[in-house]
């Protein structure tokens, strides 16, 4: 049995900026862990302070129907505090803030 985790690629636009993120963290957390913060508040996907466009990519959620609607989704809004990545993801978040900045 293997315990390996996907490994992708958080990019959070327009600021260009990356990060590593698995299957198991969402990506705010993953965000946050590098130092970009992230308009958040809830993080348990109820609030939607965090909602934010995916540009691209595939994620999965850790909550069965987070605080969007069907046409919400549709048009590619995410929230990051309870999405994980399945693949490589792109994120247009012109809020975030590098806190090394």
């Amino acid at each position: 049995m293997s315990l390996t985790k996907n490994a992708w690629t958080l990019s959070l636009q327009p600021h260009a900026w990356t990060c590593e993120t698995d299957e198991q963290t969402s990506l705010l957390e993953a965000a946050l862990a590098v130092g970009v913060r992230l308009p958040n508040s809830c993080r348990n996907g109820t609030c939607r302070t965090c909602l934010c466009k995916m540009l691209s990519g595939q994620i999965a959620y850790r909550v069965e129907w987070p605080g969007l609607s069907l046409e919400e989704k549709q048009e590619g809004w995410i929230l990051p505090c309870v999405a994980q990545a399945r693949s490589d993801v792109s994120l247009d978040v012109p809020a975030a803030v590098n806190m090394f900045d």
